[in-house]
């Protein structure tokens, strides 16, 4: 098996970067550090980054530096064949590959661009370097423009030239295929390439290949009047405002770019009014052409309004901008990470997964990285599709995670509150809520609504709740959302954005209650830390366990730990490690720890032991150099909440660990809850661990 592959072009944009980033992706949920390396860029990066290493370093947050991922630039490299220096090319590109293979578990290495001088030349140096790195291919070809015979004689001449060098090619991806091509294309290849070989074709997609504001601000020049914040909009079509306002409507489109002369300012002012309106499409940018600039009354009017799309004035005529326009070609940058994540979801929907791991995956770490955590989570999510009910619609964190959950096909979601309000939301935010896999609810409005009001009713009609109570307690949304997973509407909820924990778990206690055996509801964090994922409990709910409820609470986490892949060493932690410690807090600990053992003999335990003895193997060899868990420990149980809470914020902003949770256990059905500072990143996670938890029941 290898530890590298190369991905190969024979010509320009052909989208590889797409197999670059899914490649990425799916390998860092299998080794602990994956490094990449293009071996020829474009340009001298002290005048101009590449787009495709600056996207796969600050995206995955590669430990590389810039110059550890490139050996020349196209010019060096130019030089060197025209002085049949290529040996020296080699050679060099060799040195660098072989001080980043004893690096990384795993290495892409990414071919040239063929966007510059002396494309000639790149093919056959590309087919070189992965001769000589002993590394296979993954093939990637272009569909734009391209018959369906044009499709097949460049993937088969391509693979023959591979093949003729006796370089393996484990993957060929044909790209950007026109949708009515797909299947003669698969069905044509299929019968014509090698046995075995791993075919994927991916239909051309215009989120993809359509360009953002900031591409063509870099594209045209000019000067940028107003819009910088959004100059990430992407622009899908363009239209010419040379008409007049009522005839210049009719040609909207979404996310369109109007190219207009800078003195047309009834165009400019409507353009800005039609972004502003529900009943017109979104507007994604404005140029104005042949140097002129809007007039001061319209300067300061556009200045008065809150947000404004980016307008451009660039110096060229309106026939020639929007024919610059035409031609530019996207790239997947650094600061668009929707494209990033839309064109990761492309990877894995075209291409067998599986088949590639098993065609080139070798190494197997020990333990589980945050990197792999996560990748595992996002697969074990989409295993088995299940529907999540986000409570809290009014909140533009909840509407981004929810975009990004649904773009990537992970779960069905229903989002509480007014479906106009949402709708309106999401077009403020640029978002996409594609509704397939959606559904939103204002809760009164519900069909669901009479039939919740009557259950809580007989549910909790013992405990003082009469019927006027429960009518208006089902306008709650926490309680609706409750009510929803109780009544299998729903497989699991996540609140706590805007409201209190207390808000979000009271509902879950009072008629979705515990599991049979459990006392006690607790909470977990996975703390992912740089190189593992530890569980922390219980940071968030129960403020002075007893030494009874710290031994289920220790169960619960070792369950969950092992439930989500971390075989659980559980610590019980406190100020003192094994006998040396006497005192209340202390012997509360020690008695949790003999409980555990009681009760579940098969758990590795160890307590009372301090934290630094417990991660940390040298101080946990001297403390109790007979332990198990000592200086390993994996799931780590703080005595109360005031240590629990503040132990993982500390650790959380000293190392820039990614806290996922709080996890709730305990439940007969998933209800977990969000801290009022969470971040959409927070959302999307907690969604995915909610998702696991309903398919394991």
């Amino acid at each position: 098996m290898t530890k590298t592959v190369f991905i190969a072009s024979a010509e320009p944009y052909t989208g590889k970067s797409i197999i670059a980033l899914g490649l990425v992706n799916m390998l860092l949920g299998q080794a602990r550090k994956i490094g990449y390396f293009k071996p020829i860029i474009d340009a001298d990066p002290r005048e101009k980054k590449d787009a495709h290493i600056e996207t796969i370093l600050s995206y995955f947050k590669l430990p590389m530096a810039y110059e550890q991922t490139y050996a020349y630039t196209r010019p060096e490299a130019l030089r060197l064949m025209e002085a049949d220096a290529q040996g020296e090319l080699i050679d060099t590109i060799i040195h660098q590959y072989k001080q980043l293979e004893e690096s990384y578990d795993f290495t892409v290495v990414e071919g040239s661009d063929y966007v510059g001088p002396g494309a000639a030349f790149e093919f056959d140096a590309n087919i070189s370097i992965a001769k000589n790195l002993g590394v296979p291919v993954i093939m990637v070809i272009s569909g734009e423009g391209k018959t369906t015979a044009q499709v097949i004689s460049t993937a088969l001449t391509t693979l023959r030239s591979f093949e003729s060098r006796e370089v393996p090619v484990l993957l060929v991806v044909a790209n950007k295929i026109k949708p009515e091509q797909v299947e003669d294309v698969r069905e044509l290849l299929l019968g014509q390439l090698p046995q075995g070989m791993i075919l994927a074709v991916i239909p051309e997609d215009a989120n993809l290949l359509h360009p953002t504001m900031r591409e063509i601000h870099a594209a045209l020049g000019g000067k940028l009047l107003f819009g910088e914040q959004q100059l990430s909009n992407q622009v899908d079509n363009y239209v010419i405002g040379a008409m007049q306002v009522p005839n210049f409507l009719n040609y909207l489109k979404d996310n369109v770019l109007i190219v207009t002369p800078g003195d047309r300012g009834d165009i400019i002012i409507c353009a800005l009014q039609a972004n502003s309106s529900a009943s017109y499409p979104r507007v994604a940018g404005i140029v104005l052409t042949a140097g002129s600039e809007p007039e001061a009354p319209i300067v300061r009017l556009i200045e008065g309004l809150p947000a404004v799309v980016p307008i451009l004035a660039v110096p060229t005529g309106t026939f020639e901008t929007s024919t610059r326009v035409g031609a530019i070609k996207s790239r997947i940058g650094p600061d668009n990470p929707k494209k990033i994540q839309l064109a990761i979801s492309t990877f894995e929907r075209y291409v067998d997964v599986r088949a590639l791991e098993e065609k080139m995956v070798s190494y197997q770490p020990e333990g589980i990285t945050p990197h792999m955590f996560q990748y595992r989570l996002l697969q074990w999510a989409k295993r088995k599709r299940q529907h999540i009910v986000l409570p809290e619609g009014n909140d533009d964190r909840i509407l981004r995670a929810a975009a990004l959950l649904l773009q990537q096909n992970v779960v069905d979601l229903t989002i509480l509150g007014n479906p106009q309000e949402v709708a309106a939301s999401a077009k403020r935010l640029g978002i996409q809520l594609p509704p397939d896999h959606l559904r939103v609810i204002d809760p009164v409005q519900s069909e669901f609504y009479p039939d919740y009001v009557q259950t809580f009713y007989e549910l909790r009609k013992t405990k003082g709740v009469n019927e006027d109570m429960a009518r208006d307690l089902m306008r709650d949304v926490s309680y609706f959302g409750s009510m929803m997973v109780q009544q299998g509407h729903a497989d699991g909820m996540v609140s706590g954005a805007v409201h209190t924990t207390q808000h979000t778990i009271r509902p879950a206690l009072q008629f979705i209650k515990t599991k049979p055996g459990v006392s006690v509801v607790s909470s977990v964090f996975f703390m992912c830390l740089p190189d593992r994922v530890a569980v922390f409990g219980d940071c968030a709910v129960n403020p002075n366990p007893t030494a009874e409820q710290l031994a289920e609470i220790a169960i619960s986490s070792a369950e969950s730990s092992r439930a989500f892949g971390i075989e659980p060493r559980i610590a019980m932690l406190s100020y003192s490690s094994g006998t040396s410690g006497a005192g209340a807090d202390v012997e509360k600990v020690r008695e949790a720890t003999e409980f555990v053992r009681q009760k579940r003999p098969d758990l590795k335990v160890e307590g009372p032991i301090q934290y630094d003895a417990a991660v940390d193997p040298i101080v946990g060899r001297q403390k109790l150099p007979e332990s198990e868990v000592a200086g390993q420990a994996s799931v780590l149980i703080f005595p109360d909440l005031n240590t629990g809470n503040n132990t993982y914020k500390a650790v959380q902003r000293e190392t820039g660990a990614l806290a996922i949770g709080p996890v709730l256990q305990g439940l007969n059905k998933p209800v977990n809850d969000l801290s009022r500072g969470c971040t959409v990143e927070d959302v999307f996670n907690t969604v995915v661990i909610t998702a696991i938890q309903s398919q394991q029941g």
